[in-house]
């Protein structure tokens, strides 16, 4: 009896993982089909402000539309646009707090990530925005996009990081 429980609990749980690695794949996929179709409909248009040296804007369009550009030099147009300089991201409002990042580019690639604002409203917000944002900083910068995963537990913070960030990736065209 106790061997039928213990393999339709195996059983149960493999279920539970795969219908969640499924789920999880869907959503990775549509995630970076809206990215791509934003980056490509905005054409530069910044949600954030920019605030360093060549932060004004050409008519180009922005060189990448896939989910890591690692050299983001994917066209002519697309790097001559490239700039260097600092990029802030939009304030993005959380039930926790506001998130803004923002980050630095040289040779058009993100050599930073600086969270401008974290989440704060208590001291568990505090706790969870200290851990998460060593990580997402890291994984942003290996990934030179915001297509990375969200930090397990710090899921609305991540989530807000990552909207900030993508304002800040508009801002500076990369």
């Amino acid at each position: 009896m106790r061997i039928r429980a213990a393999a339709s609990a195996a059983l149960a749980s493999a279920g539970i993982l795969l219908a969640g690695w499924q789920s999880g794949a869907h959503v990775a996929e549509t995630g970076s089909t809206a990215a791509a179709t934003s980056a490509a409909t905005s054409s530069g248009a910044a949600s954030g402000t920019s605030s360093g040296p060549g932060g004004s804007s050409t008519s180009g369009s922005s060189g990448s539309s896939g989910s890591s550009s690692s050299s983001g030099t994917a066209g002519s147009a697309g790097a001559a646009a490239q700039a260097a300089g600092t990029f802030a991201g939009s304030a993005v409002q959380t039930r926790f707090g506001t998130v803004q990042v923002q980050i630095t580019v040289k040779a058009g690639a993100i050599t930073d990530v600086t969270a401008l604002q974290l989440t704060d409203n208590d001291r568990k917000s505090v706790q969870i925005s200290n851990r998460a944002a060593p990580l997402l900083r890291a994984a942003v910068i290996k990934a030179q996009s915001a297509q990375v995963q969200t930090i397990s537990g710090a899921t609305v913070t991540s989530a807000a990081y990552l909207t900030s960030l993508q304002g800040a990736l508009d801002a500076a065209n990369l």
